[in-house]
């Protein structure tokens, strides 16, 4: 099994802001895939289901942004998984908007729900899909931005983007399923 960890805030306030980026991704991947986020548990909202034969679990933390690794924390302590079987989704201001980004390990780019990920799990070692929500003029601005609803006119894009980053979970998802299997026929398990 694997986690698909859509990161955002909680509430009616924040849904259409560009911080609940990974919730809006998430949302769709759910529903294109009959996943119902109908549980409540491990800090989160979440269902269970496949994808391309694959076991998933999709998630949501129902914590803010920046506590997102008391939910994945949960989850992969509940079900004995090890964080490399995670795929956060998540906001990024370094991409514009409409680009998306897959990456493995690394730092987390000033991004708080990656940084309480890798600080609760202690390690780096999990996959990302970044959604590029573009950045403001002014560096103190950031925080406005982020927590500010997309535009009209950015609607259409922003919709592409989402179907563009669905896909980007579901390649990654089989390719890491596919090195897996690989490992466990080779280990012998």
């Amino acid at each position: 099994m694997f986690l698909i960890l859509g990161l955002g805030n909680p509430g009616p306030r924040y849904e259409l802001t560009r911080h609940n980026a990974g919730f809006l991704v998430v949302d769709n991947l759910a529903d294109k895939h009959g996943i119902d986020l109908k549980h409540h548990k491990f800090h989160c909202q979440y269902g269970d289901g496949e994808i391309g034969g694959v076991k998933v679990r999709v998630a949501k933390p129902m914590t803010y942004m920046n506590e997102s690794g008391r939910s994945a924390k949960a989850i992969l302590s509940a079900l004995n998984m090890a964080p490399d079987r995670v795929i956060a989704v998540h906001d990024d201001i370094d991409l514009p908007l409409g680009k998306v980004k897959q990456k493995s390990k690394g730092g987390d780019g000033g991004q708080l729900g990656i940084r309480s990920i890798a600080g609760l799990l202690g390690t780096r070692e999990f996959h990302r899909v970044r959604i590029g929500i573009g950045r403001p003029e002014d560096r103190d601005d950031i925080v406005d931005y982020v927590l500010s609803s997309f535009q009209e006119e950015e609607m259409q894009l922003l919709n592409e983007v989402i179907e563009q980053a669905v896909g980007a979970i579901e390649t990654t998802l089989l390719e890491l399923n596919k090195r897996t299997l690989q490992t466990e026929d080779e280990s012998g398990c």
